[in-house]
């Protein structure tokens, strides 16, 4: 399968890292409109994850990753890139600046239009042929499907955990809010923005903010839109993230009953994206992890009969690149 990666931020970076060591993944280009020689010193030096283990070279117009090469793209809007000529089966959207099909500077179907076959965004759009969140609604893979959004970190953590409680003993309604690491869009100092809290450093303060966690959660899990309610706070650590769900449940249980549940389902049907933990963790300890959610059992807490509160936590940066390169794989 040939990919092209467009958008090298800290999303990009990363599913390249993960693609790079997948069987059958044939990296063959890369568009971002940074200067490739910044690019390719961020791809090598990273302070979150370290120093990657790969040796990088930029010659011309390539990146050399061991030798292997892959083009380097500068260009503004996906429509003038050359992915027909190339033969790319599936471009992964990584700038966040096409949420829509079409757009006046650009969309993400422009990617199609430049003759790719498929289009993974990693991150929430409208009007996409399919929102994907894995383990959960894997089912809406079409052949027919062009366009596919692998929706946001925060919704892949929590839809897998909503599909087990609600399977299990049906979800009447639910409350999250997400104590999410600080990410590109924040400031370092106090600056200009959008509103109030947004202009304040994210380095020092924990910043309530709005979350589109339970709308994304209603484009996977369409039973439960309507039933839930987000938040989050944006918390002064450069990676690792905890979600804190609460729901009201149609059975009374008690807290052995939702972790059997949980457990049931990491080591069967969500294998390799919930993982069951006794480990005492803390942020830092999530940073590299794989899984889409890794689940706390001592923090279950219930009230009776029916309400329930879970911890989750979640590597927001490579947990959710893993599941964007895993959506491209299951496409070609």
């Amino acid at each position: 399968m040939k990919i092209a990666i467009n958008g090298f931020g800290r999303i990009g970076r990363n599913v390249f890292k993960i693609a790079y060591e997948r069987p059958g993944i044939d990296i063959a280009a890369v568009n971002d409109t940074m200067d490739m020689d910044i690019l390719g010193y961020l791809l090598k030096h990273d302070s979150v994850y370290g120093l990657y283990k790969r040796k990088v070279d930029v010659r011309e117009d390539s990146f050399f990753v061991d030798d292997r090469e892959i083009r380097f793209f500068s260009e503004r809007n996906p429509a003038d890139l050359p992915w027909r000529e190339m033969g790319i089966d599936v471009v992964i959207e990584c700038t966040g600046a096409f949420p829509t099909a079409v757009g006046e500077n650009g969309g993400y179907k422009d990617h199609i239009r430049a003759g790719a076959r498929k289009v993974v965004l990693a991150a929430l759009a409208e009007d996409v042929d399919r929102t994907i969140v894995l383990g959960v609604n894997d089912d809406d893979i079409d052949s027919e499907a062009d366009t596919y959004s692998c929706a946001c970190s925060t919704s892949n953590c929590l839809a897998p955990l909503l599909k087990i409680l609600h399977d299990s003993f049906g979800v009447e309604q639910g409350f999250i809010n997400t104590i999410h690491a600080y990410t590109s869009g924040c400031g370092l100092v106090d600056g200009p923005g959008a509103s109030q809290r947004e202009v304040r450093t994210a380095a020092l303060n924990i910043i309530p903010f709005r979350s589109s966690a339970a709308a994304a959660v209603g484009k996977v899990l369409p039973e439960l839109a309507d039933r839930l309610s987000s938040m989050m706070m944006w918390a002064p650590v450069p990676v690792g993230s905890v979600l804190d769900l609460t729901v009201n449940l149609q059975k009374s249980v008690s807290k052995e009953e939702v972790n059997d549940a949980v457990r049931a389902a990491a080591e069967t049907s969500m294998q390799g994206i919930v993982e069951f933990s006794y480990g005492a963790r803390v942020s830092s300890d999530i940073r590299g992890s794989t899984y889409s959610a890794i689940f706390d059992p001592v923090f279950t807490m219930v009230l009776p009969d029916s309400l329930v509160k879970v911890i989750l936590w979640f590597d927001n940066e490579f947990g959710y690149s893993t599941r964007v390169v895993d959506l491209a794989q299951k496409l070609i």
